[in-house]
């Protein structure tokens, strides 16, 4: 273990004053069960959709200022967008600098205002006098008439503007969806047909967005070319890994650095070339030799890309809110991807190295932790850094850990049940604590930000050590829930649900949080 903490620097504590060990020692698991679920909140509410705008936009008369940089209103602002989250970050836009907003257009979610209402979220809805048009589209998370519709309404407002005007244009996660411009001649069903086949051959997501741009007007790009010569300042609610400007909605405001040969060099690769469409072929045709979007030079001059929203924001805040609780915290990764059940290996590794009895966690405990990082998107150096502090905590007499990731694990179908990646998370992460592996009382939440995980009412489960125990006593077979995907199911059977993470439709989505509470270590002489 000591070649392992030598890697990281030695930390400083960010907080002069921590809870003691003696003070939380008696932490029940009730007790820590409430606290993961306030960290957890407190994610939620730090990337709501008006506090980040809000926190983005700092208006004084008629200054605008966003990300460092100053602009000035005269009556010349315009406003479009397009994503799940949007509405929310239009109606507190609108709020900042409504008085000096001529026209915008924003495309959303089908049914999403009717949501919003029953869910009590009328902050998030625009005023009745608001110049703002709503179009709802994309049913089902899926590009249609309605959708491209809008996107035509918002590339007609971009193409008419000029120099002096000033384009406010808000992204969050399935603007993609919310976007479908299709180059013509191709309609809207062909473009589909390319990129589904593309994605059934199994390409990537870098090469489905490299063609995505291709065949699009407006994403790779395409907007802030419309809007050329105003000026563009784009807010970015990101739900992507990494917050790559490229590939949050296809990158509309972001220039495409694609050149032709890669397009078609993916749809040979994939044996593809030969079977398109007339008029996609008639689409990528007078773009061989040239660049698939012919972006002036002074693309990066007119446009500003402003990430307001993210994981690591939301986790900053979960920090925070640990903090007040009397929590140690420690953020390992915004990245967490990878398998649901190399995920929750990880999380009960990471307990058994918490809690391990010896003075110092056996090195191949350490070890078997930094082989599955890369597996799980999880860098050697966060995890390294990770268990460094966990052994401060040991031998200075910290209070609870929490633990903090966020990410977007993927889960193996092989049932029809009902579930969501984050409740099957904390299942599997629950078995993980109730092994004869791990003696740790540690307590595991794992929820999706926007309120819903899956095909499902809850955002995800919170999961402990005596799950097993609590599941045999009921007559519940954990094994077949999983093996069906029916991980909502179990939670909902199981204790008449208390376990559920049910915070309801929350107006944003940032991906994933995860939240591992580890109580404070049994008093030992580690000195």
């Amino acid at each position: 273990m000591a070649q392992i903490v030598a890697f990281s620097r030695s930390l400083h504590l960010q907080h002069p004053l921590w809870v003691s060990l003696a003070s939380l020692c008696s932490c029940s698991m009730s007790s820590l069960d409430t606290r993961a679920r306030a960290v957890f909140s407190a994610a939620v509410e730090g990337v709501q959709p008006d506090i980040v705008v809000r926190r983005s936009l700092e208006r004084h008369g008629d200054k605008l200022l966003v990300g460092g940089q100053s602009f000035t209103l005269t009556n010349n602002l315009y406003l479009v967008g397009f994503g799940k989250a949007v509405l929310g970050m239009a109606a507190e836009a609108e709020r900042i600098v409504g008085d000096r907003l001529i026209k915008g257009v924003v495309s959303v979610p089908h049914g999403i205002q009717k949501t919003l209402r029953n869910h009590g979220k009328e902050k998030m809805l625009l005023e009745n006098n608001s110049r703002i048009t709503v179009m709802e589209g994309a049913k089902n998370n899926l590009p249609d008439a309605d959708a491209q519709k809008s996107a035509e309404c918002i590339r007609e407002l971009a193409s008419g503007l000029t120099e002096k005007d000033l384009l406010l244009v808000l992204i969050s996660g399935g603007g993609s969806a919310l976007l479908p411009a299709p180059a013509p001649p191709m309609s809207l069903q062909e473009k589909q047909d390319v990129t589904r086949k593309l994605a059934a051959a199994g390409a990537t997501i870098q090469e489905l967005n490299t063609v995505r741009r291709a065949l699009s007007l407006l994403k790779g790009g395409g907007l802030a070319q419309c809007a050329n010569p105003a000026q563009v300042v784009a807010l970015i609610l990101s739900d992507v890994i990494g917050d790559p400007l490229d590939l949050i909605a296809s990158g509309p405001t972001v220039r495409s650095d694609s050149k032709p040969e890669e397009v078609w060099d993916i749809l040979d690769s994939y044996k593809l070339s030969g079977c398109l469409p007339s008029s996609v072929k008639e689409v990528l045709r007078p773009h061989y030799g040239s660049q698939v979007k012919k972006q002036p030079e002074e693309f990066k001059d007119h446009v500003l890309n402003v990430v307001i929203g993210s994981n690591t924001i939301a986790l900053e805040c979960a920090s925070r809110k640990a903090v007040e609780l009397g929590l140690r915290p420690v953020i390992l990764s915004p990245g967490v991807c990878g398998d649901v059940r190399s995920v929750s290996r990880l999380y009960g590794l990471l307990s058994r190295f918490a809690c391990s009895p010896e003075k110092e966690p056996p090195p191949e405990l350490a070890a078997e932790i930094l082989q599955l990082g890369p597996e799980v998107g999880v860098e050697s150096w966060d995890l390294c850094r990770t268990m460094n502090v966990l052994v401060e905590e040991r031998k200075e007499g910290w209070g609870a850990t929490c633990l903090l990731a966020g990410g977007e694990p993927t889960v193996q179908l092989t049932g029809k049940g009902r579930g969501g990646r984050n409740q099957e998370l904390a299942l599997r992460v629950g078995l993980e604590l109730s092994s004869d592996e791990v003696k740790c009382d540690a307590v595991f939440l794992s929820g999706g930000t926007d309120g819903q995980d899956g095909p499902t009412e809850a955002a995800g489960a919170v999961t402990d050590g005596e799950l097993m125990e609590e599941a045999t006593s009921q007559g519940l077979d954990i094994d077949g829930f999983l093996t069906n995907n029916d991980s909502f199911t179990f939670f909902s059977q199981l204790s008449e649900g208390r376990r559920l993470l049910m915070p309801g439709l929350t107006g944003t989505n940032v991906m994933d949080v995860h939240v591992m509470l580890l109580p404070p270590s049994v008093q030992r002489d580690f000195q």
